[in-house]
């Protein structure tokens, strides 16, 4: 028998071009895809707003005192009693950042005058309820944040204070 070998397929160009093009798209949106699914993924790395921050020890807030925490974009409130508080910056009314007045011993909001005791209750309008909390923990004396949880209230509660 003898072998008879088959001439070998032409491609045009036509074909060639069409198959780089295709490949280089399905390239292009596997690339995208890829893109578009981690931009989906969360990124809260511990320590960022959004997730638990570690504000510190138990013995680094004295009785009475309130510590703005940058970061978590919260208060530490220890209350004279020793408890704690987290309470969130942000005004329940049009949610501007409401700081700590230590003279005045307020939360003052420089929007709208809104004032708020030690515990974030409403005690001049125009805010609608007291100020949002996080809920907090205490791990080896260590004080932690859950920034990743609001929790809204209509009044101060002993229940929303938690103890070393």
């Amino acid at each position: 028998m003898t072998e008879t070998t088959l001439p070998a397929p032409k491609v045009s160009r036509r074909d060639f071009l069409k198959l780089t093009w295709t490949f280089f798209g399905g390239l292009a949106a596997l690339e995208a895809g890829g893109i578009f699914f981690a931009y989906l993924q969360p990124r809260l790395a511990e320590g960022e707003f959004g997730s638990t921050i570690t504000a510190g020890l138990v013995d680094d807030y004295p009785p009475g005192s309130v510590t703005h925490v940058t970061n978590g974009r919260f208060y530490i409130v220890r209350l004279p009693d020793g408890g704690f508080l987290a309470v969130y910056h942000r005004c329940t009314h049009l949610g501007c950042t409401v700081p700590w007045d230590q003279a005045a011993q307020k939360f003052i909001c420089p929007c709208h005058s809104s004032r708020f005791d030690m515990q974030g209750s409403v005690e001049n309008p125009p805010a609608p309820r007291p100020l949002d909390l996080f809920p907090v923990s205490i791990e080896n004396s260590e004080v932690k944040v859950n920034t990743g949880s609001v929790l809204q209230r209509q009044s101060f509660e002993t229940v929303q204070v938690v103890y070393p």
